[in-house]
């Protein structure tokens, strides 16, 4: 009855959206999906995606949360009103707090950008 939906943002459902918006966020999702799960720009753009999407609230039996987490980022996508470079700043501003994280909790292991 339910799909397999995850409490965020899955790592496995960037590669779904590469195909969303325009060049820019295109190269964006290609070169994210090549790295690490652990690394710094990965887990910025699953942040990027969670705040996006509104992940938080969303709730396991509710229409979207059945849908399945990559549906619903690729209608977030397509209804964001803002530009490819907008969500480029959305993603540095994530970036920016995984990094003031990863400062404060070294030994979780987050790799850094190179």
């Amino acid at each position: 009855m339910y799909t397999d939906n995850d409490i965020l943002f899955p790592h496995h459902a960037i590669q779904l959206l590469k195909r969303t918006r325009g060049a820019l966020f295109r190269q964006l999702v290609e070169r994210v999906q090549k790295l690490p799960e652990a690394h710094e720009e990965t887990l910025a753009f699953m942040l990027m995606m969670v705040k996006l999407n509104g992940c938080l609230p969303c709730e396991t039996d509710s229409f979207r949360a059945m849908r399945g987490c990559s549906a619903c980022a690729q209608q977030t996508l397509k209804r964001f009103k803002g530009s490819d470079e907008e969500l480029l700043q959305l993603f540095e501003k994530a970036l920016q707090e995984v990094r003031q994280f990863k400062q404060l909790r070294p030994e979780l292991g987050i790799v850094a950008g190179e």
